[in-house]
C-alpha cells in the first residue's frame, strides 16, 4: 500500500514522515524542502501477530508494511505549473491514498506560506489544486469517449454519462469519489485514475498538548467522505529519538494513548477497507498481510504467492483469537473451531490461515 503524504508547504508534511520512519527526511523552515518524494517502507506492529508467534514457536516475524511516500507541498496554481506543479500531481497519482497534513498549530516561529494560520482555506487550496487537475483531465478523457459512443459501444456510452456527471461535479468543487464509476464500464475509474478518487486522511497537525481534531476540520472531512485525526507532529518526531520503552514513558506522561503511527495506519486501513490475516506455523515465519473486506480465501492465497493461488484447493482457518484461546492448532481441530472452508469463503480481520494446494 502506498500513502502519499500531502499539504502546503510547512503544514509539518516532513516532521511527520520523520516521527512515522525515523528516515531523516530534510524538514526546514522554508517551503519546498523537499522535492523528489521520500519514501520509506514502515512496517506494521500488530500484537496479534506477535502473540501468535510466541505461541506456535515461529522462525521470525515479519509484519506488512506500508509505503509513505513524503510529496512535496502543493500550493494555489499548481495544477498550472505553480511551485513545483504537475512533478507533485504526477507523484500523488501513484499512491493508494492520499494522507493530508493540515497546520492546526499556532507556532510563529513557522512561516505560514499564506501568512496566517486557516486550516480550512489550506485544505480547500489543495483540494482545489487537485480538482482543477482532475477536471483537465476528465474534459480531455470525455472528448475521446464522445467518438466511442456515439458508434453505439456500451461501455462507452455509460462511460460517457459517467464522465460528463463527473466533470459536473468538479466544476462544482466536489471530489470524484462522490460519483460512483459505471458499473457497465468497470475500467473507467481505472483508465482516467483522478486525484480526487483517493481516499483522504487528514491529519491535524495541532498544538503541543491538545488530542483533538478541531471541528472545522472534523466536519470537513465527514461532509467530504474522508476521515481524521490528530497529531502534534512535533512531539512525534520528539518521541522517535527515544527508544520504544522512553517512549511510552512520555506517552504515559502527555496522556497520549497512541503512536501517530498507529493512528494513522488504523486510519489508512480504515479508508482502504483493509482486513488483517496471518500466516504461522511451528518453527515457521510468522506474517501478517492485508486484504479489502468481502475478499476470499482464494484472494488471500493470491496475496501470499501466486502459485499458491493458482494450485488452490481448501484453506484451513481459524480466528487468532480462537487459536490463542485453544493453545495450537492440535488442539483447535479437537475442539473443532480449526474450519476447511473452500475458495468463496470471505476472510475476517484476523484470521489465520493455512493453504493446501497442488504445486
Amino acid at each position: 500500500m502506498k500513502v502519499g503524504i500531502v499539504g502546503m508547504p510547512n503544514a509539518g508534511k516532513s516532521s511527520l514522515f520523520n516521527a512515522l520512519t525515523r528516515a531523516g527526511a530534510e524538514a526546514a523552515n522554508y517551503p519546498f524542502t523537499t522535492i523528489e518524494p521520500n519514501v520509506a517502507v514502515v512496517p506494521v506492529a500488530d500484537e496479534r501477530l506477535t502473540a501468535l508467534a510466541e505461541l506456535l514457536g515461529a522462525s521470525e516475524i515479519v509484519p506488512d508494511s506500508i509505503d509513505f511516500h513524503d510529496i512535496a507541498g502543493l500550493v494555489r496554481g499548481a495544477h498550472e505549473g505553480e511551485g513545483l506543479g504537475n512533478q507533485f500531481l504526477a507523484n500523488i497519482r501513484e499512491t493508494d491514498a492520499i494522507v493530508h497534513v493540515v497546520r492546526a498549530h499556532h507556532d510563529d516561529n513557522v512561516i505560514h506560506p499564506e501568512g496566517e494560520v486557516d486550516p480550512l482555506r489550506d485544505i480547500e487550496t489543495i483540494e482545489t489544486e487537485l480538482i482543477f487537475a482532475d477536471l483537465e483531465q476528465a474534459e480531455r478523457r470525455h472528448q475521446r469517449v464522445v467518438r466511442s459512443a456515439r458508434g453505439g459501444d456500451r461501455a462507452a456510452i455509460a462511460e460517457e454519462a459517467w464522465l460528463s456527471a463527473l466533470i459536473a461535479a468538479l466544476q462544482a468543487g466536489r471530489p470524484a469519489r462522490t460519483v460512483p464509476p459505471p458499473d457497465e464500464a468497470p475500467n473507467a475509474l481505472r483508465d482516467l485514475s483522478p486525484l480526487t478518487a483517493k481516499p483522504v486522511l487528514f491529519v491535524a497537525n495541532v498544538d503541543e498538548g491538545s488530542d483533538e481534531v478541531p471541528a472545522a476540520i472534523a466536519e470537513h472531512a465527514a461532509t467530504h467522505a474522508a476521515k481524521a485525526v490528530a497529531i502534534s507532529s512535533r512531539i512525534e518526531a520528539e518521541l522517535s529519538e527515544l527508544d520504544d520503552d522512553e517512549a511510552q514513558a512520555m506517552r504515559d506522561e502527555l496522556g497520549i494513548a497512541e503512536s501517530g503511527l498507529q493512528r494513522i495506519v488504523r486510519g489508512a486501513f480504515d479508508l482502504l477497507q483493509l482486513n488483517a490475516f496471518f500466516t504461522v506455523g511451528s518453527g515457521k515465519r510468522a506474517q501478517s498481510w492485508h486484504l479489502r473486506r468481502g475478499l476470499t480465501a482464494w484472494h488471500a492465497a493470491g496475496q501470499i504467492h501466486s502459485d499458491i493461488q493458482r494450485g488452490f484447493v481448501r484453506a484451513e482457518v481459524i480466528g487468532w483469537r480462537e487459536l490463542i484461546d485453544a493453545g495450537g492448532y492440535a488442539a483447535a481441530r479437537e475442539k473443532g473451531t480449526l474450519r476447511l472452508e473452500g475458495r468463496d469463503y470471505v476472510m475476517q480481520d484476523g484470521d489465520v490461515i493455512t493453504v493446501k494446494f497442488t504445486p
